[in-house]
């Protein structure tokens, strides 16, 4: 890896489910100046990214068992930094981000930060319960709508509807979004 070059756009080098749902490759550029403005994607390897930042293709996850030095994982090494990091003028933080790396910045968030999840689930015997590729699948469109709608608000969030995904009132409350099959 040479790490002084890192010319592939994050947004296009990355290729799991979610980014494939996405689909930036035929992102109009207003809806790259959108995400490029509101998506931040987190890695354990280069911590928060801009869609635009340049980055050497890797595969490190946030909970590999990986120690170094004094730090017995990413989460240690990372500490606060991701959080802080994602801490602007926004006091709203729609979280996308599977619990893995929800992790590394949730803990670290100001008081003043309000922070929303996102659920995309199927209701069995009255629990929501999420299954792994449909949720990934689902992240990824609803990155798409928001760029589409030129998201400013929680509304056009609920507003999605995809992948037989729509809103569910009932379920959501003020710090959760839920998304229902």
């Amino acid at each position: 890896m040479d790490l002084m070059r890192g010319d592939t756009p994050a947004i296009l080098a990355y290729e799991g489910i979610q980014y494939q749902y996405m689909a930036p490759e035929v992102f109009s550029c207003s809806q790259f100046h959108y995400i490029q403005k509101h998506l931040r994607i987190l890695s354990g390897f280069y911590g928060v990214l801009k869609p635009f930042d340049g980055i050497v293709p890797y595969r490190l996850e946030m909970n590999a068992k990986l120690k170094m030095g004094f730090y017995r994982n990413l989460y240690d090494f990372w500490g606060d930094s991701l959080a802080k990091s994602l801490i602007n003028d926004d006091t709203v933080l729609l979280n996308l981000a599977s619990a893995e790396y929800s992790k590394a910045v949730v803990p670290y968030l100001d008081e003043h930060m309000r922070i929303i999840n996102v659920v995309f689930g199927e209701l069995d015997s009255g629990i929501v319960r999420e299954k792994g590729v449909y949720v990934k699948m689902a992240r990824g469109a609803m990155v798409r709508h928001l760029a589409e709608q030129n998201a400013e608000n929680l509304e056009a969030a609920r507003n999605f509807s995809s992948l037989g995904f729509s809103y569910c009132a009932v379920r959501s409350n003020n710090r959760t979004l839920v998304f229902l099959k």
